[in-house]
């Protein structure tokens, strides 16, 4: 762990700018200089998901690139996961209901399979892996979740994927109701990103 606060320099596996700006964000409290998929000339190959878990996805993706960037690399891996359905959609979340990636169809076929489970059974979370990939060094894992429960409806237009039926525990609105500050507080990604700056904290020092 020596010698991390010398990672001035790190990649962020996405092309999703929102993500990005969120974690060059973050960095910049530390001088670290972060970079997105957006912000890299080099055609850099898509790497298969895999793996059996999100933090094998998220490992897969970090350290696939870092094998060629040679520089560190944070990738994430995130999805649903619902009690009722043992879990599922898991780290399938993003094609359950096939490879066009399509939030609709997802949405509705999660519906159609919660038919008839009453609102206490509907217990979900979503989960967000960090992984940290960093040439000749250990891969750091970071999770964050938010609990939460599985609507009956969607509701809402903000958000994207199962936010409009993913209502937070202690909250009485969906994910797609709330304004991005808000689901910012409240989101599986922002606790993960505590934790990795819980880390940063430490390794800087």
């Amino acid at each position: 762990m020596k010698g991390d606060n010398q990672m001035k320099q790190i990649i962020i596996a996405t092309h999703n700018p929102g993500k990005a700006e969120e974690f060059k964000d973050l960095f910049s409290h530390y001088n670290i200089k972060a970079q997105s998929l957006l912000d890299i000339p080099a055609n850099l190959p898509d790497i298969e998901e895999t793996g059996h878990t999100f933090s094998e996805n998220a490992a897969l993706k970090a350290q696939g690139i870092a094998s060629i960037v040679k520089q560190p690399v944070l990738a994430d891996d995130s999805g649903l996961m619902i009690d009722a359905l043992d879990g599922r959609p898991g780290i399938f979340s993003a094609r359950y209901a096939g490879e066009d990636k399509n939030d609709e169809a997802n949405i509705q076929k999660v519906l159609n399979e919660l038919k008839g489970v009453n609102i206490n059974n509907r217990t979900a979370r979503f989960i967000c892996v960090l992984a940290l990939a960093r040439p000749n060094e250990e891969t750091i894992f970071k999770t964050g979740y938010c609990e939460g429960t599985i609507g009956f409806t969607t509701v809402g237009t903000k958000g994207f994927g199962y936010d409009p039926i993913f209502i937070p525990k202690g909250h009485k609105r969906t994910m797609a109701e709330m304004s991005m500050t808000e689901k910012g507080r409240l989101s599986h990604r922002s606790a993960a990103m505590v934790q990795l700056e819980t880390w940063l904290k430490g390794s800087n020092h």
